[in-house]
């Protein structure tokens, strides 16, 4: 059977097969530049931002890239609410393997135009970059709804097959865990079952004659035998009964004999709540019950009756 401490063991998560061979270590520069989105952009403003951009590309296409860097800088700060410009940069930041900076400047192109597929393909590009499998997956597709072209494509052919293991991972252990709780719950569920059943048994005596004095005493022990599937046998009896005098002996003795039935001995004068219940009108008087419900009876101090009717019903438990 297991045990609460095989619940309680972490499910340990077996490492993931990735092809990381394109990561790169994350980038900690300070925060670049992106300029005062409040200020009023004039048209002699854009030109000249036009104009840096362009020198920031020609410095690209000569590989200079930290001077690309610097002329694409100069363009943002002279129209700081291109979405365009950003994402331009966030280019250059690709190819400078600075992944962190690119995500920053994406995350502003986007913020500016969220229909922005540049910044949507370059901020994928850039998770792709720092192992961000599932992050870059979902952007990547996003740039390829806004305006697929091939680039996207081939980042995505590297993309996708890491994202599929991992949500595969994590799915699975998904599972074991909610597994787990299901057995852990099942568990407690049969660990309460057996409290109760033991509460159940303690409060009966096996062999022994119980006296039951009120009906919320009598209720526990019918309760206590239903939960423990036994036979209940109810003796009313009186002190002034001559009858009842005589078949007590007996039916004690028959406690002893069959300790897996519940006896149970009621004074017709002391319990009178339970007398009037169960609508006593001589003793003594002997109920069978089974899982609270009278299922036989014997009147009168028959002791050949009583014993063949015990002995039929305790059988059959």
């Amino acid at each position: 059977m297991e045990t609460k401490e095989q619940f309680d063991d972490d499910i340990v998560e077996s490492d993931i097969e990735l092809d990381d061979a394109d990561v790169v270590e994350p980038d900690n520069d300070p925060p670049q530049q992106m300029g005062d989105p409040s200020v009023e952009v004039t048209e002699e403003m854009q030109d000249a931002a036009q104009l840096a951009k362009s020198r920031a590309m020609d410095a690209v296409s000569e590989g200079k890239l930290d001077e690309a860097i610097d002329h694409i800088t100069e363009a943002i700060m002279l129209n700081p609410t291109s979405a365009i410009l950003k994402a331009s940069r966030a280019s250059i930041f690709v190819k400078l393997n600075k992944p962190n900076a690119a995500i920053r400047d994406a995350n502003a192109a986007i913020e500016i135009n969220p229909d922005s597929a540049k910044g949507y393909k370059i901020r994928g590009t850039a998770k792709a970059m720092l192992g961000h499998w599932e992050e870059a997956a979902s952007d990547l597709h996003i740039a390829s709804k806004l305006d697929y072209d091939e680039e996207i494509g081939l980042v995505l052919k590297k993309v996708e097959p890491n994202a599929r293991k991992i949500e595969e991972h994590r799915k699975k252990y998904q599972r074991l865990h909610k597994e787990r709780e299901m057995k852990r719950a099942e568990h407690e569920r049969q660990r309460q079952a057996e409290a109760r059943e033991q509460d159940a048994l303690s409060a009966l005596k096996d062999g022994q004659v119980i006296g039951i004095h009120a009906a919320s005493e009598l209720e526990t022990k019918l309760n206590a035998a239903s939960r423990t599937s036994r036979l209940a046998i109810l003796y009313f009896t009186a002190t002034w009964c001559g009858p009842c005098r005589m078949i007590s002996p007996v039916y004690t003795s028959l406690a002893g004999k069959y300790p897996k039935v519940v006896f149970t001995k009621i004074d017709i004068d002391a319990a009178r709540d339970v007398a009037a219940s169960w609508n006593i009108s001589s003793v003594p008087a002997f109920f069978f019950v089974r899982n609270g419900k009278e299922i036989d009876k014997v009147v009168g101090a028959d002791k050949a009756a009583l014993e063949k009717k015990i002995a039929q019903y305790a059988a059959s438990a």
